[in-house]
Formats: C-alpha cells, structure tokens, sequence
C-alpha cells in the first residue's frame, strides 16, 4: 500500500501507545516517519525498529515540544534526513485527574505547555516548511474535549482549546494548501492506561458500558483514521472534529 507514499511526516510523541501506532502504519503506506520522543529513548527505538523490520523508513529524534529551541531542532534534524515536511501529527500530551482543590500553578502549566503550546510551536515551524505545496496537520485531541469528566477540568480544556486551534487554522491555513483536522479518540487501551490502573478496573467497565460498540479502542483504530486523513482520500477534508471512540456517550 502507498497512500502517503515518500511523505514525509513527523510523529510527536510517538514512543508509545497511539503515537507509535500512527508511525507505524504511516510508515506501512510509504512515508518517512520521523519518531519524536521526550523522555523514552528506549520506546523510540523499538517503533524506529519495527517500522525498519517491516521495510518502511524512519528515525527517531528528540525533542520536548513545549520548548522552542528543541521543535527548531526536530524540524531542522527531519528536513536534514528527509528533506522538506509534508505531514504533521501532534500526538504528544500528557494528561492529569485531580479534584479541584489540587490544581497549581504546575499542574495546570504542565498540561497547557505540552498539549497546547507545543502544538502551536510545532505547527509554526511545519508551515515554515510546508512552503508552496502546502501540508497536513492531525491533532489527536480527546473524546474529553466534547465530554469532560469529574477531576478531568483542566486537561479537558487544553483538548478543548487544542479543538479550537483546528478550527481557526483550517480558516487561516487554507489558502496555503494546508488542511487541519482533529482527531478525538474515546477510551483507548495504552501503556498509560495500563500503568494508571485503568485497565481491569471498575472505571474500564463502566466505559466500555458506555461505549455502544462495546469494547476499549485499540491505538490501531486511531492510526487507520491518521492515515485516511493524511491522504489524498481526505482532500477535501478540513477544520474537523473527528470522534473516534466507539460511540462513547459519557463517562
């Protein structure tokens, strides 16, 4: 297959869990992937690995996407090794459930720096190469962004904000050939939802109660949907909000 052949694409984030999956299955359609990671080099590797093993082209490069000097950097080190960006996935975010009375300063500048500012600062320096041809962006935002929960106030809103940016630069963006679409995945089984004991608890019952199509996704349900708005199937497609979550209707 080769729907995003010799595309090149940046993964952020994509050390594990959806990320990984997203470049993955970039790489099985024919894209260079760039593998971004801030803290698992380790994790990194193994995706470059598998995408390698199977035939497909990427690298890994590091960088924490709230920082400045490090996106210049992925974007200089991808352009180095690929040449000029074609597609953009800003998959990197952290997300944090207090109550109310335990939100700081930090927590709440966490969340906000890494899922909103980076994918501003990232999707400055994408533009600056997407040039004449123009490009494409997903943001994987969150089923949260339409349907916050209890203790979930403040990563609820970065997703919601990161939503807003989609919508605003699709209207600014299109004129330069650049589409830019969200991508909202319900209840996702990941490396994080197993560590944060979400799997085989009661809260994964209760989601998969509310999930019409009965089950947790799976990282590869969301990367099937990045590819599809990565290509040239979805040319016409733009400033949206794509649910992808089983039909989950609450938490």
């Amino acid at each position: 297959m080769s729907k995003l052949k010799n595309k090149v694409a940046i993964v952020t984030g994509a050390s594990k869990g959806i990320g990984a999956s997203i470049a993955k299955y970039f790489a099985a359609e024919g894209a260079k992937v760039v593998v971004n990671y801030a803290s698992s080099k380790e994790g990194a590797a193994q995706v470059v690995k598998a995408i390698t093993d199977n035939g497909g082209t990427a690298i890994s490069v590091h960088g924490d996407v709230s920082k400045e000097a490090d996106v210049i950097k992925l974007f200089e080190e991808t352009n180095k090794a690929f040449g000029p960006l074609d597609i953009l996935v800003n998959n990197a975010g952290i997300y944090l459930y207090e109550p109310i009375e335990q939100v700081s300063q930090e927590t709440f500048h966490s969340q906000f720096n890494i899922n909103v500012l980076g994918s501003l600062l990232t999707i400055q320096a994408a533009v600056k190469q997407f040039g004449d041809k123009g490009g494409n962006i997903i943001n994987i935002s969150s089923a949260a962004s339409n349907m916050p929960m209890a203790t979930g106030s403040v990563y609820s809103a970065t997703k919601a904000a990161l939503d807003a940016i989609t919508i605003s630069l699709s209207k600014e963006l299109g004129a330069k050939k650049i589409r830019i679409n969200s991508i909202l995945p319900g209840s996702t089984e990941t490396e994080g939802t197993h560590t944060s004991g979400v799997m085989g608890s009661d809260f994964e019952t209760k989601l998969v109660a509310n999930t019409p199509l009965g089950r947790m996704g799976q990282p590869e349900d969301i990367a099937k949907i990045a590819v599809f708005l990565a290509s040239d199937d979805a040319a016409w497609v733009t400033g949206e909000k794509l649910s992808v979550s089983g039909g989950i209707y609450g938490f």
